[in-house]
């Protein structure tokens, strides 16, 4: 068995990752194996590993490798001064602009395996993603990251109760930004309970409301047009435990259900909450997850954002490792690039 591994392994590529979760929702961080990725922004390295190595997206999301529901990062050199890494995400679809799970758990990943040697109970990380600069803050005990807090991008309100008809039923949402635009539809309205057992009705319905309000309404971003896109639909209802504040479920990308309750969504959901006068600066509010997983988040500051009055959010979060992995490419297999099925 050792030769037959041996013998495999020298065959094409081979790509190392590390693998996590937050709240469920998985992420795959791959470390080793990877071309050089060039660009002078982030934006610009993701633009040119799109455009030169997708396949390795593919490879490593899709399956027999992944999954229609995986979700990875490529750490970067920075590209700022004083930035500590640099990042940017993929999915099934392509490549987000903002991701607060994956976040949280590369941060625990880059302290605890020394990639960024910091020492301390408290350790804040300056990180450069597709959207702007995120500060993450690691709060450790004997080394280990208990828990992160990321301040994210400011966020906004772009479109209140906006309407799409489906099936001749009106449908209201909110357009909201948190480093990703989605949209905002309350699951009481339309008969849902966001409940694992729902998964693939709210796929479906998550997947016809993005498609319905990205043709009919459009989505732009104050200063960068690599940003401009309706990203997801959001599910919002009540919290199954009491002393929490609300319920989330996120369908992205290409019908992903994310197992969190979404970083850059509960960062949309404060600038919601703000604009609405229910959430005063400073105030934590708990958000779960379809799985009942939790994130908490607040306003830290509030600013103006371009056009749009904004706040500045604050995301709370812990993560997990859950392994190592080492894929192989070989040239002759068929599947090298990937497929997936929904």
């Amino acid at each position: 068995m050792d030769r037959v591994m041996k013998r495999n392994s020298a065959k094409g590529t081979k790509i190392q990752s590390v693998e996590m979760h937050t709240g469920g929702e998985p992420l795959r961080v791959l470390t080793g194996g990877l071309p050089e990725i060039k660009g002078r922004t982030i934006l610009e390295k993701r633009r040119y590993f799109r455009e030169h190595f997708d396949h390795i997206r593919t490879g490593t999301m899709w399956e027999p490798r992944g999954h229609a529901d995986m979700y990875g990062a490529i750490l970067t050199d920075p590209v700022t001064p004083d930035g500590d890494i640099g990042v940017f995400f993929l999915h099934n679809e392509g490549y987000s602009t903002m991701c607060g799970h994956a976040i949280i758990a590369l941060t625990k990943m880059v302290l605890e395996m020394d990639i960024v040697r910091r020492e301390g109970e408290k350790v804040t990380l300056l990180i450069d993603g597709p959207p702007g600069r995120i500060i993450s803050t690691a709060y450790r005990t004997q080394g280990v990251v208990d828990r992160v807090i990321f301040r994210n991008v400011p966020s906004f309100v772009t479109l209140r109760q906006g309407e799409i008809r489906l099936e001749g039923k009106s449908i209201r949402f909110d357009l909201a930004y948190g480093g990703a635009f989605y949209a905002f539809v309350e699951a009481d309205d339309l008969q849902l309970t966001l409940e694992p057992q729902q998964a693939s009705q709210l796929i479906n319905l998550g997947r016809t409301i993005k498609q319905a309000v990205a043709d009919h309404f459009r989505i732009i971003h104050p200063f960068e047009e690599d940003l401009g896109f309706l990203y997801g639909t959001i599910f919002t209802g009540k919290a199954v435990n009491p002393g929490h504040h609300s319920r989330n479920a996120c369908i992205f990308a290409n019908g992903e259900l994310d197992r969190s309750a979404t970083g850059s969504g509960v960062s949309a959901r404060a600038a919601i909450h703000h604009d609405r006068g229910e959430l005063a600066p400073g105030k934590w509010i708990t958000i779960e997850s379809i799985l009942g997983t939790t994130l908490q988040v607040r306003v830290a500051e509030v600013t103006v954002y371009g056009p749009y009055p904004a706040v500045v959010p604050e995301v709370s979060g812990t993560a997990y490792f859950i392994g190592r992995s080492e894929f192989w490419f070989d040239p002759g297999d068929p599947f090298k690039h990937g497929f997936m099925i929904r």
